[in-house]
């Protein structure tokens, strides 16, 4: 597996990164917040420590959640109750207060990808609203049985959105899973993408802007 360690003390991470080794995980350390954004593509899992020397750990974990559902085990000194619960309603899977006993760690780290996996795979790789059916795993896309042709970007951003159907995805989540870590550049590309997606669908109405967050393909009652 390949984890994303985000953890300063140079004690900590180096007890960590041996056991990880040990038990055959690739482990990246890093030290600062603002390096979660730029190595979680790469990653299946990310430790994070709240104490970080740039960023407090818990925006980290909120920025994180704006683009990824990748699994992650919160480790910190911090054990009081509200820091807790602030972590896991933000969106951490799991949180361990240090100092962390390495078995329980590996254990921690095995439940939450089981279940992180269970709940990620997908159950149909074709996606139908109305007459519109997308078929990820062959990228076809036909409309009343005809085909439509897109470009390989305008599948992309429309797979991201109809793997969620019904759901409010966040145009950061979009860039993301689309164009990765240079997408701060290519805000403007997605705007015309998805001009030209809703001309090609010919149904406007199964691509809804959120102001202010991002999209939502189909309905979002169904």
């Amino acid at each position: 597996m390949q984890i994303l360690l985000a953890e300063d003390d140079d004690g900590v991470a180096g007890a960590l990164l041996e056991v990880l080794y040990d038990h055959g995980h690739v482990t990246r350390r890093i030290t600062h917040g603002k390096d979660v954004l730029t190595y979680h593509r790469s990653s299946d899992l990310l430790l994070l420590d709240l104490g970080l020397p740039d960023v407090d750990g818990l925006e980290v974990l909120r920025s994180l959640r704006a683009v990824s559902d990748m699994p992650v085990v919160v480790l910190t000194a911090r054990g009081d109750e509200r820091s807790v619960v602030r972590g896991l309603r933000i969106g951490a899977d799991d949180y361990l207060v240090k100092p962390v006993r390495l078995a329980e760690l590996l254990a921690r780290i095995e439940v939450v990808t089981r279940r992180s996996a269970a709940l990620s795979a997908p159950e149909a790789r074709k996606v139908t609203v109305g007459d519109v059916e997308i078929d990820l795993d062959a990228r076809r896309v036909t409309a009343g049985g005809t085909g439509i042709e897109l470009t390989a970007k305008e599948f992309d951003i429309l797979a991201v959105l109809a793997a969620r159907t019904g759901i409010a995805v966040s145009r950061e989540q979009v860039l993301d899973e689309v164009w990765g870590d240079a997408h701060h550049g290519v805000s403007r590309s997605l705007d015309v993408h998805l001009t030209q997606l809703r001309a090609k669908l010919s149904r406007p109405d199964l691509l809804t802007t959120i102001r202010g967050f991002g999209y939502r393909f189909g309905d979002a009652t169904g």
